[in-house]
Formats: structure tokens, sequence, C-alpha cells
């Protein structure tokens, strides 16, 4: 059983260091950094032997600046030494395991402590309270229904910070059904999953769905999607950045200047291609040191995924954790072509948006199959607009959108009934199938 009294805590305590000073923030941050870095040392043999190789000790590391020294860790890495990743300071068989959907289809299994569970559980809540969710709201979560299993007893008999849950799985009508008839305080879910919700909202013409607000997460959302799920439900859309392993780690406030990265609990660095850190306003691959996990420490992890830290030094709410501007995607949801040059994910949005016939598409999916071949994947919602004329406007759009010539790549255009949606539960709008982008 969780202990809730702690969760409290915990909630209070995350709330009232978004209002640390810098200084505070950072002295406690280089705390962290050197309390985790010394306990994977000593307790986490595939850390003692990185550390070894690289030719580092404990205390060589004495700040987040010094991590720095440390090698970067990828998914696959942690993938091949499973058996080398869990703390000698606990029995493996009595920690808790959460899995990761990967593109490779080989998951990655997370250990936790219950208390670690307990303060990811804290952790999840604290943008929501930042938003404005109270705790007998009405919070209605889009997600495999199976993650009713993560709520504990007392949660669900209190209803306090309890979601009700709307299969992802679910067609998007019936969806649409659950929703209305739980009439939400709160809408959560994967962010694409809340656009399909809105545009079969829209088409149907109901009205009776009005939260508060809608918080969405788990995938990249372009701008007029997010303008579009606003409007649909006349509401803020306020978006999350998270993941599995690590839980939160960047989110929205009411403001929306940018998402406050949750330095108390995670250092994100932000790395070019050749792993340095990039400058404010620079692209870079976010690199995550979680400051709490000790079952399963995960110490410069890179994510795979594209952010930009804000030059901003403060946030209008007056929270004064670090901002990041924007996230771009998954790095293999970015487009890299032959000649070098790199699409993400977010211009495809926009491109898509000033199509001629953008209105008509219900769901669309760019896959790169090759560094000069685009296949785009079209499920119309209109039957009366022409394929021929709608693939023709099409290729030809995307060629006058992004500068591209038929010698450099080639667009493709085919029609479906049905874009499906990852193992997860996921639809990703921008996939390449390329090895390394």
């Amino acid at each position: 059983m969780y202990n809730y009294f702690r969760i409290a805590y915990d909630i209070a305590s995350l709330l009232r260091h978004t209002h640390w000073s810098r200084e505070q923030l950072l002295d406690y941050q280089n705390r962290k950094v050197r309390e985790i870095v010394r306990y994977a040392f000593e307790n986490v043999p595939f850390y003692r032997e990185k550390f070894l190789k690289s030719g580092i000790k404990p205390d060589d590391v004495k700040s987040v600046q010094d991590l720095n020294k440390l090698p970067i860790i990828r998914r696959e890495e942690l993938q091949e030494n499973s058996g080398k990743l869990i703390s000698s300071d606990f029995d493996q068989s009595k920690l808790k395991v959460v899995s990761t959907s990967g593109s490779s289809g080989k998951p990655l299994f997370t250990f936790l402590t219950k208390r670690e569970d307990e303060f990811r559980k804290a952790k999840l809540l604290r943008p929501h309270i930042v938003c404005g969710q109270k705790p007998w709201d009405r919070w209605v979560l889009i997600e495999p229904t199976q993650h009713i299993k993560r709520l504990g007893g007392l949660q669900r008999f209190l209803r306090v910070y309890s979601p009700l849950f709307v299969s992802i799985f679910d067609d998007v009508s019936k969806q649409v059904s659950a929703i209305e008839k739980l009439d939400p305080d709160v809408l959560d879910g994967y962010s694409n999953s809340l656009f399909l919700v809105a545009q079969e909202v829209e088409r149907v013409g109901i009205k009776t769905i009005r939260p508060r607000f809608v918080m969405g997460g788990a995938e990249l959302i372009d701008a007029p999607s997010r303008k579009f799920i606003e409007e649909v439900f006349a509401a803020p859309f306020y978006d999350q950045y998270a993941s599995e392993e690590l839980q939160m780690i960047a989110w929205q406030c009411p403001e929306k200047s940018g998402y406050h990265i949750d330095a108390d609990s995670v250092a994100v660095q932000f790395v070019d291609d050749e792993g340095k850190e990039v400058a404010s306003g620079e692209r870079g691959e976010l690199v995550c040191t979680s400051l709490y996990n000790r079952a399963m420490p995960f110490i410069r992890y890179a994510l795979g995924d594209i952010g930009v830290p804000s030059a901003e030094e403060t946030c209008a709410c007056g929270r004064t954790f670090p901002l990041m501007r924007v996230v771009e995607g998954r790095k293999d949801s970015i487009v890299v072509l032959s000649s070098g040059r790199k699409i993400s994910a977010l211009v495809f949005g926009w491109m898509m948006e000033f199509y001629k016939y953008y209105r008509d598409i219900r769901q669309y999916r760019i896959v790169q199959k090759r560094s000069d071949l685009l296949r785009v994947l079209i499920r119309k919602k209109n039957d009366a607009v022409s394929e021929n004329e709608m693939r023709a406007e099409l290729i030809g759009h995307v060629r006058k959108m992004l500068g591209l010539s038929e010698s450099e790549v080639t667009v493709e255009v085919e029609f479906v009934a049905e874009i499906p949606l990852d193992r997860s539960g996921k639809l990703r709008k921008v996939v390449s199938e390329l090895e390394s982008s």
C-alpha cells in the first residue's frame, strides 16, 4: 500500500521547489549529482565498469557541469547490460517493474523501489496542480486501461487525483461517447489521441465536452493541432514531456512561455552530435541524469529526443525552474536527406497545415523509407475529393514548401483505410525508418 502522507509531503515539497532561487536549485542539483554518481559507482556494476573504463572516479564529479566528464549512455547499451543495472542494495524480486516501448521491439525494463514509485506519483501531479487541477476534479485519461493497476486502492476509493480511464485502443467514436458521459474537468492523454478525439467531436458537433483544460504528452504535437484542440474544447491545452524511465521531465504552466524542466529531480543537458553541450537557443539531443533513482540509476542517459534550451531566465509565472522552448520530436522522427539536410516533425506539421486539402484529411503519416524517398500515408475524411487530385496537389505542395527537386527526393502518396497506432498506443505522424539520423 502506498504511503499517501509521504506522497502528499512530496507534492508540497515539489511545489515549493519551483520557487527556489537559482542558487538554491543549483546547490541542490550539485549535491544530488555527487550523491548519485558515488552511489552508482559503489553499488551498480554497469556504472562502475563504465566510469573506470573512462578513467573517472566519483571525486571527479562535483557538479552538474562535471557530468560532461562521463560517457553518454544509450538505450541499446542498457538493454545489452540488463543484468548489471540494478543496485546491489536491493532485492530485484521486490522491486516494481515498468517497461518502455522501444522502436527496436526490445523493451527496456526499469526497476523502482516503493519509495521511488511514490515520488514519481508526486512528480506526475505537480504540473497538473500548477495548471489548476483540484483533488476531486473529474480527471479523464485516454490511455491503456491496464494502467488502472498503477493506482492505489485508497486513491481509487477516495477519488483523490484519481483518473477515470478511457481506452486508447477503442474506436475514437467510442472514446468520445465515454468522455461525454464522464464529463471531465480535466481531459488528459497522448497528444495526438486528443487531436483525433477533437476531430471526432467537431465532426459529430458535440458541444457538451468542456473541460477546464486539456493536458497532453507522450508524443510530439504541432502548433496547428494544439490550436485545433483548444478551439474544439474551448479550453487551454498544456503539454508535458516525460519518459517511462525518468517520469516527468518538463511541462508547460498556464503562461505557456516554454517547458519548465523538473530540475529538482533530473539534470537535463542538450548536446550536439559530438556530445558537447549546445548554447541557449540551439537544438540538441536531451541527455538526462535522474537525481532520485537508486534501484536503477540513469546517468547521462540519451533519450533520442531533440530540444532547445531557452535563453529566458524566468517565466512570467514566477517559477524559477529553467525553460526549454520546444521539444522538436523523436530523433527517429527527424528526416535526414541524402544531402544531410534535417527536417523535423514540426516542419512537416506546419507544411501539412498549408496543404490545400488539409481539412479533407482525417489522419496522415509521413514515412521516410530511404534518404531519397518519402511516403505519405493519407486517411481521407472527404470521399468527394478525387484521390488523383489530392495526390498531385500534395506532391507539388511538399516540393514547393520544402524546396525539394524530383532528383533529390521521390514523394509517394498512398491512400489507406486505417493508420494503426504503434504497440504502445501512440500515433506517430512522422517516422524515419533509416538506421541513423
